[in-house]
This record gives C-alpha cells, structure tokens and sequence, in this order.
C-alpha cells in the first residue's frame, strides 16, 4: 500500500510538466475561441490525441498511480488551461469510469477503447444518467429498461439531460430503471453501441461556462441493444435485485447503485477540475496585482488586495489537500468513513467559485470584460457546484455519513 505523501516521484513531475506544457502552449491560445464559438473543440482534443492525453493508455496509467495521485493531478492541469476545452479532453471519462465502476473485464476491454477512437479517428463518450425531473433525486428516474428474454435484448426508452458529448458520441453509458419498486437500487447500466438505431440529440444545451464542451439531451426511443451490453452481466444484476428486495422487506437500504458508484469514483477528479480554474484565477489576479499601480504603487501592496490573494491562495491549497487525500484513500481502498469524497468536492468547488470571484473584484473594471481570462473562468466555475451532485447534495451525503443515516 502506497504512504500518503505530499511529495511527487520523478515520473509524476515529469507528467505534470508535460500536461502543463500542453495546457499552456495548446489550451489556452484556444480557449477564448472555442468558448464563443461554443462548439466541441476537435481540433484540440485530436492535438491531445496525438501527443497521447487523449487516450485509454494515458488514463490508464493515472488511474492505476499506485499514489492516487494521477488522475487529480492531470486533471488540475489541464483545467487550468481552460475548463471547457479540459472538459471536452477528458468527459469521456466518466462514461470510462461508468463501465470500470460495473462493467466486466470483458465489456472493459471492448467498450473503453472504442470510447477513444485513436488519433487519426478521434472518438467520445457520454456518460448518461440526468433527466430532466431526475438530477439529484435518482430515484425518480423514468427511462426504463425492459429485457426480451426471446432475443436476449434489452428495449431502452426515456430522455437523459446535460449529458457530455450526448448524442454526438460513439459510445453512450445510459442509467436506466429496471424494477421501477426499488426506487433507486432498482437501475442498471447499459453500453448503447455506435449507430444503434433509436438514440437521438435532443436539444443542445446554450450554457453560461463550459461553453467548449457538449451538453444536450439524448433521447432513446425503442432502443435495442444485446443482452451482453448490461454492465455486470445479468446473472449479477439478478442477483443485486434479489438482495435489493430481501433487504427492502426487512428495512435495509445499504445496496449498491450503478450510478452513484459512478459518482462516488469520480468526485475527487471534479474537485481537482476545480482547483485547476481556481488556481488559473488566482495567477491571473496575482500577475495583475504585482503590476497594476494606483496612487504610485502596485495594487498588491493595499491589504485589502493582498489579504484576499492570501486567503484565495490558502483555499487552493487546503482544496487541493482534501482531494489528494480522497484520491489517495480511494486508491489504496481506504473507505469514506466521514464522506472524504464528497468533502474534497464541496470544498473544491466552493473555492472554484470563490477564488475566480475574488479575481474580477481585483482586476476591477478589466476583470469584467473578455479582454481578461477571469470572466470566462468565473462563467466556467459556476458548474462546479452543481454537476455530478450540487454542493447541497454533497452536504446531505457528508451529513448523513457522519451521522450514520443512510443515503438515498
């Protein structure tokens, strides 16, 4: 088992140089162009491709750091480029993360690299599992999946909402209900194939941040697919919903669900998305604050600039070490005892927002315009709080943890 340590070996320093290459001479020239344009940044993420970031064999080799570290480290480096393009490179990953978290070794090896397509083929994945009267409340999902047991398919039907790279992808990952008295231990996930006939983009979102990355319903109309794309197989599922229903009769709740599995794994590398834009913001301020001069002086030298770079700067790091310690116990199978999972987040989030705030306010009237990368990374950092479960969520999941409730 991997020590804890606040120390980065030779190889992650020489992986983090590079990323931050990357983010600093590919990202960011890009960023206020894609970010009009609103469009999938493809020429960018195929430029990632190319230099092997936007790959399995990348990822791969983050997730399994035998630190933990890996994964929340790239993460903050590219988003520190730009959190739109950075979401465009690296949303496939949750759909990645959706069949790791439940799928076979199999359905791993064949599903994730037709994710990814290859550098002269550049492919994504949408990881589907909002609706638009299911986000935080999972248990009111309604799309449904029904098994045909003569053709050994199941029909998917239903719509999923602010779904990345929704209906554009080559492969989608769609959470679905298949016993609707279970509530939220009653889904399942399921790999729709490339052109399955049935899976349409509903409408594109028009969002106020992230505005380089794909969002948009996807909508399932008499979807077939073969048995064999259940995630876990069905003789697991079975059995999942037998203990499901034996567990429900008797008052228990502690069963496993596929989405929030997702979730789960996830989290942190959401907080460390964060700490990259907040930390984007915060150089940003700290550059103008050494350079901008009013009354004969730079700006950095009045308290009320230089104490909020001091607290920004202190709310990074503190953000950044709860994320590494969930990475870390995540890693090395140390269970979220207090919710450290959903604290890494919440703090990470909440900072993103801040900090990005704290550096209009210090550029003035300079940070409120186009002309300076605050605005956008400010836009970018609202959806911090609100994907892959919204800072109340976050609190209500920490809350009930620690105080032994269970989490529905």
């Amino acid at each position: 088992m991997a020590e804890f340590t606040l120390d980065l070996n030779d190889d992650q320093k020489q992986v983090r140089d590079w990323l931050h290459g990357f983010a600093a001479d590919v990202i960011r020239p890009a960023a206020a162009e894609w970010d009009e344009r609103e469009e999938t940044p493809w020429p960018v993420i195929q430029e990632a491709a190319k230099v092997g970031i936007y790959s399995l064999d990348f990822y791969a080799q983050q997730f399994f750091d035998p630190t933990g570290l890996g994964i929340p480290m790239a993460m903050e480096e590219l988003f520190w480029g730009d959190a739109g393009i950075a979401l465009s490179i690296v949303g496939t990953g949750l759909a990645a993360v959706g069949v790791l978290a439940n799928g076979t070794e199999e359905q791993i090896g064949t599903w994730i690299p037709q994710m990814y397509g290859d550098a002269n083929d550049v492919k994504v994945a949408a990881f589907c599992s909002s609706e638009p009267d299911a986000g935080s409340d999972v248990a009111s999902m309604r799309t449904r999946a029904v098994y045909d047991e003569a053709k050994d398919e199941w029909v998917l039907n239903g719509t999923k909402t602010w779904a990345t790279n929704g209906g554009i992808a080559n492969v989608h990952v769609v959470v679905a209900v298949v016993d609707p008295d279970l509530g939220s231990k009653g889904h399942a996930s399921f790999i729709v194939p490339p052109a399955t006939p049935g899976l349409s983009q509903g409408q594109k979102f028009k969002k106020h941040g992230i505005r380089a990355s794909h969002t948009a319903e996807v909508v399932l109309e008499d979807v077939r697919i073969p048995g064999h794309c259940l995630l876990g197989g069905k003789e697991k599922l079975d059995e999942r919903l037998a203990r499901a229903r034996e567990r429900a009769k008797a008052g228990g709740e502690r069963v496993k669900n596929a989405a929030m599995a997702t979730f789960e794994a996830s989290r942190p590398a959401v907080g460390a998305m964060a700490v990259g834009t907040a930390r984007a913001a915060y150089e940003v301020a700290l550059d103008y604050a050494k350079t901008r001069s009013q009354f004969g002086r730079p700006i950095i030298d009045n308290q009320g600039i230089a104490f909020q770079l001091a607290d920004m700067r202190t709310r990074i790091d503190a953000a950044r070490l709860l994320v590494w310690r969930a990475s870390w116990m995540a890693t090395t199978g140390k269970p979220f005892t207090s919710a450290e999972g959903s604290m890494s987040k919440l703090y990470a989030s909440e900072t993103a927002k801040s900090v990005t705030a704290q550096a209009i306010q210090i550029l003035g009237g300079n940070g409120f315009t186009r002309e300076y990368p605050v605005e956008r990374m400010h836009r970018d950092a609202a959806i911090y709080t609100i994907f892959e479960g919204t800072s109340e969520i976050q609190r209500l999941v920490i809350a009930r943890t620690l105080s032994g409730m269970p989490i529905r």
